[in-house]
């Protein structure tokens, strides 16, 4: 692809290093942004670094947040007593589309993945059980995507949580096996989290 000017190669190259935009994507949005009025690009850029500058991590949940904790934590009406335990920030959006869930979350940075160096002590496990140590905790639901390092990563939550008087469920499987949360349809999303189930693991049968 070639260029007339330097700095048009620049931006284009920048905005290409995002995912799912190649290089003709990211000639069409410079394009565009030359095409605006200069202080709309202005506003745009400005906008980008005081999120990259300003956000932070909820104190509480992991969760990304403008401020000590999200608005999520902070809503006095949500009910703290139902955690939901998710692998990223993303899948906090995806379910609260759905609008049917009133509980708390609880981000771990991920699942359990020997094959690529992930062990419990690189997830946010610890503050985890701290939560349901100290808030009154009632009920932790696995809304973790149903992979091999998903139920993994399932499985050692609940056995690190067997000392807390909690009741550990999991989202109905209205989600396909090796999918991704969210990937999923609100729908079926959300009648998961309205229709989970206690987990238990082989060792409750055994």
């Amino acid at each position: 692809m070639n260029f007339s000017s330097k700095l048009i190669e620049e931006a284009v190259g920048a905005f290409a290093t995002l995912p799912g935009i190649g290089k003709k994507t990211a000639l069409r949005l410079v394009l565009h942004l030359i095409q605006q009025e200069k202080s709309s690009t202005t506003e745009f850029a400005e906008a980008l670094v005081r999120m990259r500058e300003n956000i932070r991590e909820c104190a509480r949940c992991h969760n990304l947040s403008d401020s000590e904790l999200c608005t999520i934590c902070a809503d006095t009406r949500r009910n703290e007593t139902v955690v939901c335990v998710v692998e990223t920030i993303r899948d906090v959006m995806a379910i609260e589309d759905t609008g049917q869930f009133r509980g708390v979350y609880h981000v771990l940075g991920g699942v359990i993945s020997p094959i690529e160096g992930v062990g419990p002590q690189d997830l946010n496990i610890a503050s985890l059980a701290q939560r349901i140590d100290e808030q009154g905790v009632k009920e932790v639901i696995m809304a973790v995507s149903p992979t091999i390092e998903g139920e993994t990563t399932i499985f050692y939550l609940a056995k690190q949580l067997k000392p807390y008087d909690v009741q550990v469920s999991t989202i109905a499987r209205g989600v396909s096996f090796g999918g991704e949360l969210e990937y999923a349809d609100e729908l079926t999303l959300g009648r998961s989290i309205v229709a989970r189930i206690p987990y238990k693991s082989d060792d409750d049968s055994a």
